[in-house]
């Protein structure tokens, strides 16, 4: 059995909806968001360029891994500096300039092509570094901001949202690329229910012992 066709990532509007409590329960999905059959993908696969008619994202799978993990780093080292320093200013992160550059894979000339391990073990890493900082903020500590160069004043919150969106999105884009390539996500067996084992006397005695005395 198949699950259906993958949903639609939730909205930044719905994230701001729920509580720090919650949104750091969410955070803790991480990875787990990602379809694990990219590791069953051959290398033409992951460096695989998309059309826009495939309604997938553009980017090869490799290099959206290689994003996220540079994101996550990105994401936790604002939030920290937030929490640490007195409005601080924050420093931009040029994507571009790195989708762009040869450190992905995946582009014309480049002789890289970092391995997606590496990429899956980082952003579980700083997502779980990250998840256990946030556990322990105070309500007035998720309000603390620094001041992004395009975007103004910024809160830890604020940067705890878009970081639970920003992955969430990318893993939905690159869900649907893995069901192009090798079908829909298989539905995972129901785990049986463990069987008690044998009773190694006779007459027990125990009413929760299952066991047939002779």
């Amino acid at each position: 059995m198949n699950n259906k066709t993958q949903p639609s990532p939730t909205s930044i509007k719905a994230l701001k909806q729920l509580t720090t409590e919650k949104l750091v329960a969410r955070l803790r999905i991480g990875v787990e968001s990602i379809d694990p059959r990219i590791f069953e993908l051959t290398d033409e696969q992951l460096n695989q360029a998309w059309t826009p008619e495939a309604n997938t994202g553009l980017w090869p799978i490799r290099v959206v891994l290689g994003h996220l993990a540079d994101v996550e780093i990105v994401f936790a080292t604002r939030i920290r500096k937030i929490f640490a320093e007195d409005s601080p200013t924050l420093q931009l992160f040029d994507e571009h300039a790195f989708i762009d550059s040869p450190i992905y894979g995946c582009t014309q000339n480049s002789t890289m092509s970092p391995p997606i391990g590496g990429d899956i073990a980082t952003i579980h890493t700083l997502r779980s570094w990250l998840i256990a900082f946030l556990y322990q903020l105070e309500p007035e500590h998720w309000q603390r901001a620094g001041l992004h160069p395009d975007h103004g004043p910024v809160t830890i919150q604020t940067l705890a949202i878009y970081n639970c969106w920003h992955l969430e999105r990318h893993a939905y884009f690159i869900n649907k690329k893995t069901e192009k390539i090798l079908g829909p996500r298989p539905t995972p067996s129901p785990t049986p229910s463990p069987t008690k084992p044998p009773c190694e006397s006779k007459g027990c005695d125990k009413p929760s012992c299952q066991c047939t005395h002779n």
